[in-house]
């Protein structure tokens, strides 16, 4: 099996970086604060527990992995909005 080095961005980053360059510094600083809301966290761990209990029904997992899936957008997508920030922040010295 074919790994991709770790250096190398993921399919989802490349995806991603088109978005990632439209972003104004207003807009990256409101990617960067978004949290699940508590009742979702509050799911969202509890799955996770069943999860690693190995107790998961297939529904479950089907939403569990929807989250896991949208965590890794947004977490992707806050990375590069904190990228430009970082970016910004050095051109403004």
């Amino acid at each position: 099996m074919h790994q991709i080095p770790t250096n190398e961005p993921s399919a989802l980053a490349r995806l991603l970086e088109p978005l990632a360059q439209c972003l104004t510094p207003e807009v990256a600083q409101e990617i960067v604060k978004l949290r699940a809301d508590s009742t979702l966290q509050r799911r969202v761990d509890a799955l996770a527990s069943k999860n690693t209990e190995g107790t998961l029904t297939a529904e479950e997992r089907n939403e569990y992995e929807s989250y896991v899936h949208a965590t890794n957008f947004i977490s992707i997508l806050q990375a590069k909005a904190r990228k430009l920030l970082h970016q910004n922040k050095l051109s403004q010295i």
